[in-house]
């Protein structure tokens, strides 16, 4: 059994192994895999596993050995899995592993414009606590989360996450979402949604229905005081529209860990517009998160080896 990792780097730069992997088949990691390498290396593979690398229907057609890809991620569009379907070619995902964290995650963004740490750390090292003539100051507003409206759109397992956090802060939690779940928050419009929300955080999967779900006319519905978080993809938010609402202070703020096109190209919008915070996809990435991924990506592998896949995607 010859597996093949083609981008073993994000989930294992180093600080984690891919040992275990070995008790099953014969591997090889590649750190990165170039679009036109993918089809050589994986050769003549029984299975691979990838992250961002795309695997069309042409590649599968030329990789004849493939059966198995194990996607090390939860979304998995990078695959055409009708194709592999076809073939097949058994595709499994990673459900579920960073809903802690991503939930994390969209906390510290909501704190970081409640509380302002950053500024007010910079401030103090600069030394202007030094020379304030009070025991105190505050160089931008601060908020208390206690009372405040949380919206959600998309209420899955991230969302339901961000919602037992924020009612701990005292946070009225509404939401908007396709599908009801139990112990759903107040269900409102999407119009509702957006009008209401003093933070407003995206937790749905990017479909033609939800692509620039935040857009000119969404924007224009907000409170000039909320601030927008973006956990989820970068597709759902027309980033020229966001940057021209945040130097207009239509909003407070936008926060995202994901943008349209990762990584960042030297012309996002977003790269120069005011009240703006971006990590570099991170939230996914605590080490804890990561040994969970890579734990349910090998008892996926050894689910299939056992002729009883689970959490097969096509």
């Amino acid at each position: 059994m010859k597996l093949t990792i083609l981008d073993g780097h994000a989930v294992n730069p180093g600080d984690l192994s891919w040992d275990s992997f070995r008790n099953f088949a014969d591997v090889t990691v590649y750190e990165r895999t170039p679009a036109d390498r993918t089809l050589e290396r994986i050769g003549n593979s029984d299975a691979v596993f990838l992250n961002k690398i795309n695997i069309n229907s042409e590649i599968l057609e030329k990789s004849p050995d493939l059966k198995y890809i194990g996607v090390l991620a939860t979304g998995y569009n990078v695959v055409d899995t009708a194709a592999a379907r076809k073939r097949g070619i058994v595709v499994t995902n990673i459900p579920a592993y960073s809903t802690n964290a991503v939930a994390q995650h969209v906390f510290a963004f909501i704190l970081s414009f409640a509380n302002r740490i950053s500024l007010h750390n910079d401030s103090v090292a600069s030394g202007e606590w030094i020379k304030s003539p009070d025991f105190c100051y505050w160089k931008a507003p601060l908020t208390e989360l206690s009372g405040k409206t949380l919206g959600i759109f998309g209420f899955g397992n991230i969302g339901k996450k961000v919602a037992e956090i924020a009612g701990a802060f005292g946070m009225k939690v509404i939401c908007t979402t396709r599908t009801r779940r139990d112990g759903m928050p107040e269900p409102v419009t999407k119009e509702e949604l957006f009008s209401r929300s003093d933070f407003l955080t995206l937790h749905a999967p990017l479909t033609e229905e939800t692509k620039n779900l935040v857009n000119s006319g969404t924007l224009a519905l907000m409170k000039n005081s909320a601030v927008l978080i973006n956990t989820a993809r970068g597709g759902l938010v027309d980033e020229n529209a966001l940057a021209d609402a945040l130097r207009k202070k239509q909003i407070a703020g936008y926060a995202a860990d994901v943008l349209c096109e990762e990584p960042m190209s030297r012309s996002c919008p977003l790269l120069s517009a005011p009240d703006c915070i971006i990590t570099p996809h991170i939230a996914w990435a605590p080490k804890e998160t990561r040994e969970r991924l890579m734990g349910i990506a090998l008892a996926n592998f050894q689910a299939w080896l056992d002729g009883k896949p689970v959490n097969v995607v096509n």
